[in-house]
């Protein structure tokens, strides 16, 4: 479940290679009113190196971090 705001990735074309929209939402998903990409350039595009750096973070916080070592190899 992400526990992060969502974007629909309305006419964007940077949707598909961001975590924001491809990540699978929760059934109580919180989403941005409206798109944040604007002039073709977005401040909340989140990418692969970035959900990386977020689900390590996450491991680190649970205390679980042979998940993150493992990960970072």
């Amino acid at each position: 479940m992400p526990d992060f705001t969502m974007c629909k990735g309305e006419d964007c074309p940077l949707k598909n290679d961001c975590y924001r929209y491809t990540a699978t939402p929760s059934d109580y998903q919180s989403y941005f009113v409206d798109p944040p990409y604007i002039e073709d350039e977005c401040d909340f595009f989140w990418g692969k190196q970035s959900s990386y750096t977020y689900d390590s973070l996450k491991d680190i916080f649970n205390g679980d971090l042979n998940k993150s070592e493992t990960k970072a190899k």
